[in-house]
């Protein structure tokens, strides 16, 4: 029951992710604002916060065209995750100190749960990118 209100609520900002999808530059200015919030709220997100810095990674990664192989919609997906963690104003509005976070944690959380496969598949080419810089 919980999993489908949050897919309910991340789908919402899913729409809003089309707009970042081809545009650099507004993708860029969303990352800087998510992982500022990400530092400033670290020890509240708890397993989220590496969860959150693969998302980052892998929108940065193919926002400059360095890895593709994923499918747009799982981008999208992606992209509204953060969005929906960068709004104030969601479920539990993030003014609720220690509370306001944990709604956004949980979307973290189910987004990379639904989108395994492919975070798995980032996380490889990342890690050869790191044992293998030249390649």
């Amino acid at each position: 029951m919980m999993d489908s209100k949050i897919d309910f609520e991340a789908k919402k900002y899913q729409e809003n992710a089309k707009r970042f999808i081809d545009n650099p530059k507004k993708t860029e200015g969303l990352l800087k604002k998510a992982i500022l919030k990400a530092r400033n709220n670290k020890g509240t997100l708890g397993d989220a916060w590496e969860k959150l810095q693969l998302f980052f990674d892998l929108v940065q990664a193919y926002s400059k065209g360095e890895y593709r192989n994923v499918a747009p919609a799982t981008i999208l997906t992606i992209i509204g995750a953060i969005l929906y963690f960068v709004s104030p104003l969601d479920v539990v509005p993030d003014f609720l100190v220690g509370l306001g976070i944990l709604d956004d944690a949980a979307v973290i959380t189910f987004t990379l749960k639904k989108l395994s496969a492919e975070i798995d598949e980032f996380k490889k080419w990342k890690h050869s990118k790191i044992t293998n810089p030249l390649d």
